[in-house]
């Protein structure tokens, strides 16, 4: 059995090598159109949500879904993993979880042909393709901590080993409001490794009905596997070819840097609102997300108008509003919708 899937993968392999970029890009947005179709089937609404959690599958990034306890943000991924042919993996955040519990760990076995005894690394859940951290924010920053090299690196190093994590690899979490009790601040250095970050906020008033309606009722939709491990690393290869005019580096780089306060380049509005601004990786994820976004829209080049549209999801965690702000209940959000009209898109 395991010969006749590595025949079909190695299939699969060869079709999309001969494939040129124009059918691989039409592939990633069939595909596209396809995932939120079968979506569709448990998921009522979120469509701005599913794109965002989409881009950043494709761009080979991690998700943080922020959101109240019942918004479907655990159905929500779940039901992705079963839209994509890939292992996947939930690992359920509690304060008394720990790191090993993530990466796994090293036991001591009898070798039958020696007789002595030597280490065997047991692989944790973070050995698989697609990983649910649930509700990420229930367990200390020690234990949080042990997703960061598997997120940069996509290694995992157990005393002096170092173990490589299969491509694709995508961290996709969860967690609630700092508010709620029994919750623990993400450090800063973590939360900077996702993509994006994601809010998830209550239905509508038409949608709450229709979720009543398909919940209870008899019988569940069966989501259909849509694409496999090297269609999502072939298209996430396209991705990152798809052309970006100067004048759009030169957009990013400006509303990046005018958020950091105290900087030649920032605005006014940083060193009145802002405690810290964003880094480096905010101006490279607004490319690469930029780069998707364009894909799944049509177009066959990023223009200024992407950039703005994935700004907010890559802007929320990476910029900090003072004790002013809070005061005056401006939140990251207000903040990169104040930049991004200070900034002007079509200077050159």
């Amino acid at each position: 059995m395991a010969e006749v899937e590595e025949q079909v993968e190695e299939k699969k392999s060869a079709e999309l090598a001969s494939m040129g970029d124009e059918e691989v890009i039409e592939k990633l947005r069939t595909g596209y159109e396809s995932i939120r179709a079968e979506l569709g089937k448990v998921i009522v609404g979120m469509e701005e949500v599913i794109e965002e959690l989409l881009i950043a599958v494709f761009a080979r990034g991690h998700c943080l879904l922020e959101g109240v306890p019942g918004l479907a943000k655990t159905l929500l991924i779940s039901s992705l993993s079963q839209a994509l042919d890939l292992s996947f993996k939930r690992i359920q955040f509690t304060p008394d979880l720990m790191p090993s519990d993530i990466t796994g760990t090293e036991v001591i076995q009898d070798d039958p042909d020696t007789g002595q005894r030597k280490f065997k690394f047991l692989g944790g859940p973070i050995f698989a393709n697609v990983i649910l951290a649930d509700e990420i924010n229930r367990t200390p920053p020690k234990t949080q901590a042990a997703l960061l090299e598997a997120m940069q690196e996509r290694q995992v190093s157990v005393g002096r080993k170092q173990f490589k994590l299969k491509e694709p690899f995508f961290v996709l979490a969860t967690q609630n409001p700092l508010e709620q009790e029994g919750t623990y601040p993400l450090p800063e250095a973590q939360q900077d490794r996702f993509l994006f970050k994601v809010f998830v906020d209550y239905p509508s008033s038409e949608q709450e009905t229709e979720i009543m309606k398909r919940v209870t009722a008899a019988g569940e939709e069966e989501i259909q596997k849509v694409l496999g491990g090297d269609d999502i690393v072939a298209l996430q290869g396209v991705v990152r070819r798809v052309p970006v005019a100067d004048h759009v580096f030169e957009y990013a780089k400006r509303i990046v840097r005018a958020s950091r306060p105290g900087w030649e380049d920032a605005l006014d509005l940083a060193g009145e609102w802002i405690s810290w601004g964003a880094g480096p990786r905010a101006s490279i994820y607004l490319i690469t997300a930029a780069r998707c976004r364009a894909i799944l829209h049509g177009q066959v080049h990023v223009s200024c108008d992407d950039i703005a549209a994935v700004a907010k999801p890559i802007f929320r965690h990476r910029i900090a509003p003072n004790f002013a702000a809070q005061a005056e209940g401006i939140t990251a959000d207000r903040l990169v919708e104040m930049i991004l009209e200070k900034v002007p898109r079509d200077q050159a």
